[in-house]
């Protein structure tokens, strides 16, 4: 199997197939977006091929040189449980062993699914992902952050790469309406909006 970056069309069947299928409107970009930002150079939609299928996507936006959030991790749905998902984390740090990616996953605690939020955690911390010191809030969805590297990362580096990634994209006043990084703990999430919004 390899990670690559796939054709124009390909990122469409996969949007429609698979990420539209995996994840809510809260937490996904319209497929206009992700285009508009892989042809601006801030994003790198890798999927995972067998041969010429398609089984899985690791979608990252990009922030400084060796920075990228993993914006989607997807397995196809005739994929899953085959350990497709390991296999393109552990090939995203082959690809670019230099690179820190960092993430967002749903925190149990304000989940509306908490058991099915628990278990995404729990696969990515099994696969070598840790845990940062903060959460954020994005769209009024509340996240735990996590990060997957060759190297320990400080919690205030990973901070400001995490938060520059949303500067570069959004306007001043769109950041400080929907974004915290990191969230108040002690505050309650607040209305979930489509990332659109």
């Amino acid at each position: 199997m390899e990670l690559r970056i796939p054709t124009h069309e390909q990122l469409r069947i996969v949007y429609q197939r698979d990420l539209k299928a995996a994840f809510p409107a809260a937490e996904l970009k319209s497929l206009a977006a992700m285009e508009r930002m892989w042809r601006e150079g801030l994003y790198a939609p890798y999927c995972l091929f067998d041969g010429e299928q398609i089984v899985g996507e690791a979608f990252l936006w990009l922030g400084h040189p060796g920075w990228a959030l993993l914006d989607h991790l997807c397995v196809a749905s005739d994929a899953r449980n085959g350990g497709i998902g390991a296999m393109i984390l552990r090939s995203l740090l082959e690809t670019e062993p230099e690179t820190v990616f960092f993430g967002e996953v749903e925190a149990p605690v304000h989940a509306p699914d908490p058991a099915m939020a628990e278990r995404r955690l729990g696969f990515y911390t099994r696969n070598g992902l840790r845990v940062a010191g903060y959460d954020t809030e994005i769209f009024g969805v509340h996240y735990q952050t996590l990060y997957l590297a060759n190297r320990p990362v400080a919690d205030g580096e990973l901070m400001a790469e995490h938060q520059y990634v949303y500067q570069r994209v959004f306007t001043p006043e769109k950041y400080q309406k929907y974004v915290k990084i990191p969230r108040d703990p002690h505050a309650a999430p607040g209305r979930q909006v489509a990332w659109e919004q």
